[in-house]
């Protein structure tokens, strides 16, 4: 089992690459083939399909093979991943800016 350190990682790693996340956004949209997918992108389907090994490890695709085509899907598991890992520290750093401003409220000793 991966931990939560290596399951960030590997979602902002796949999202990192320009054509990963175009896939991501036409994913959003709903299932779609790989052949499909590789059209608007420009890009064989052979490179479409290493792009989709990277964002299945990653837990933000799933895909699943019916006859001779292959299907390509969302899965929420890695966006939630990413989401809960900026909420975490939108808290840290909101509990720290409360105490900044806690701090610059108290009245000045003289």
């Amino acid at each position: 089992m991966l931990s939560q350190q290596e399951n960030i990682h590997g979602v902002f790693h796949s999202l990192g690459d320009p054509t990963r996340r175009a896939i991501v956004e036409q994913l959003s949209k709903g299932p779609i083939s790989v052949s499909r997918l590789a059209f608007p992108l420009e890009i064989t389907v052979a490179a479409v399909v290493q792009h989709l090994q990277v964002l299945e490890k990653s837990g933000l695709v799933r895909t699943e093979k019916v006859g001779r085509v292959r299907t390509c899907r969302m899965e929420s598991g890695g966006l939630l991943v990413a989401e809960q890992w900026m909420n975490d520290l939108r808290s840290a750093w909101e509990t720290r800016l409360d105490r900044l401003g806690d701090l610059l409220s108290e009245p000045e000793e003289k």
